[in-house]
């Protein structure tokens, strides 16, 4: 079943199935505004509450830009009160982004430029079409990425490219995106949603409590020492006895049927 919901007019957000579709419209370029952020944020904080969904896709509308990150206009007059309230906006939008308990994908469909591509990143995986470009370009007009850029490209490529990125100002297309390990696949003009959904509808098989555990964990290798990791790990696995998903996954697997998750 599908239903149509709108977030803000520059926030679209559909839900198909167990998969919530998030549409980022301003045109020409997708630009962030403060309403927007704030709008993104809302709707990933319902997103998780409502257990009937297990996976987010967030793409933009058009097919040249997915997201051209700010508007310079609105820090053309220096002001730092209304630069720290946007800094703000984008930190949490984006790091709540990162906190959703389920899988979020990034259909970059064109342009992903500063925070642009900073919302990918904070997204758990990413797909890109083959026409698309990617770039942190915020010291080429004095700024700098503020919404996870320089932590979360730098934990997915590593400390060189994200200084070529970042430093340098390189920006870069899908090909090499996916060679330095900042997409997980590449595909053709117009197909990444069609990949995303795809890859959503797996999501769908797992067991819905695990894989929120699961990212939970895997997160927490970015920050944490394998020595204590590795015990939470094997905490968490017995916590999931707790969960009626536990039973319902091996039973099912047992019986030889499709198991009835109940995110619980």
């Amino acid at each position: 079943m599908t239903t149509d919901t709108t977030a803000t007019d520059a926030i679209w957000v559909r839900i198909d199935g167990n998969t919530a579709i998030i549409k980022m419209n301003n045109p020409p370029a997708n630009t962030w505004t403060a309403a927007s952020l704030q709008a993104l944020k809302a709707k990933v904080l319902e997103l998780n509450d409502n257990k009937d969904i297990y996976a987010l896709v967030i793409t933009g509308q058009g097919e040249k830009f997915f997201s051209a990150g700010a508007d310079l206009n609105l820090f053309a007059d220096g002001d730092k009160g209304n630069a720290a309230t946007m800094a703000k906006h984008f930190g949490e939008a984006f790091e709540t982004l990162s906190a959703f308990r389920g899988v979020s994908i990034a259909a970059i469909n064109g342009y992903a430029m500063g925070g642009g591509l900073e919302v990918a990143l904070a997204c758990d995986i990413r797909i890109a079409e083959a026409h698309a470009q990617m770039a942190l370009p915020e010291a080429t007009v004095g700024l700098l990425p503020c919404a996870g850029g320089t932590q979360n490209l730098t934990a997915l490529v590593g400390e060189g490219w994200a200084k070529r990125m970042i430093l340098c100002g390189e920006r870069i297309d899908a090909a090499k995106a996916e060679k330095i390990g900042l997409v997980e696949e590449v595909v053709e003009q117009g197909q990444a949603l069609d990949a995303a959904l795809a890859l959503a509808t797996k999501v769908a098989k797992q067991s819905p409590s695990s894989v929120a555990v699961c990212k939970t964990l895997i997160q927490a290798g970015r920050t944490m020492p394998r020595k204590q990791a590795l015990p939470l790990e094997r905490e968490l696995f017995v916590g999931l006895f707790d969960t009626q998903d536990q039973a319902e996954g091996v039973n099912a697997f047992l019986e030889k049927r499709k198991p009835n998750w109940k995110n619980a």
